[in-house]
C-alpha cells in the first residue's frame, strides 16, 4: 500500500467508489485548488483507489491553525486491514509539516470502525458536545 495526495480530478473521478457520493465537477476544482484543502489516496498493489481521506486546515487569530479531518473511506474490500490507521496517521503527519498544532474529528458515537480507527492512530477521546447544524439548501433567505 501507498499513500500519495491527489491533486488531480481524473484522479477524485478515479476514485469515485470512496467517496459517499460521487464527486462534483465544481466542488473538486475548488476543493483542489484550495492550499489549505488535502486529499490522500491508499493505492493497493495493483495501484487501486482503496481508501481516502480529506482533510481541511483551520485557522483563528487566538489558536493558530489546526486540521480538521473532513472525511475518511476505505472500500469494502480493503477494510480491517489498517489502511485507515495509515490514512489518519499520514494526515497528522502533513498536519504537523504544515505547521498544525492539533488535528481533530467527529464522529456518530455509534461508529465503531470509526473510533476505533481513530485511537488506533492516537487519538484522544475528548468531552461530548453537542453538534449543530444548519441545512442552508432548505433555510429560506432571511428578508430585510
Amino acid at each position: 500500500m501507498r499513500i500519495e495526495r491527489v491533486t488531480s480530478a481524473e484522479e477524485v473521478r478515479r476514485g469515485a467508489d470512496l467517496f459517499d457520493a460521487p464527486p462534483i465537477a465544481e466542488a473538486t476544482h475548488r476543493f483542489l485548488t484550495e492550499t489549505s484543502h488535502h486529499l490522500l489516496f491508499a493505492y493497493d498493489d495493483a495501484n487501486r483507489p482503496v481508501g481516502m481521506i480529506s482533510g481541511v486546515e483551520t485557522t483563528h487569530p487566538d489558536k493558530g491553525t489546526e486540521m480538521l479531518i473532513y472525511e475518511l473511506g476505505v472500500a469494502p474490500v480493503a477494510r480491517l486491514q489498517g489502511i485507515g490507521t495509515a490514512l489518519v496517521t499520514a494526515m497528522a503527519e502533513l498536519a504537523r509539516k504544515s505547521g498544525c498544532y492539533g488535528m481533530w474529528v467527529a464522529t456518530e458515537n455509534d461508529n465503531a470502525a470509526a473510533l476505533a480507527t481513530y485511537r488506533s492512530a492516537g487519538a484522544l477521546e475528548e468531552t461530548t458536545f453537542t453538534l449543530l447544524s444548519w441545512d442552508l439548501l432548505d433555510i429560506p433567505p432571511a428578508t430585510a
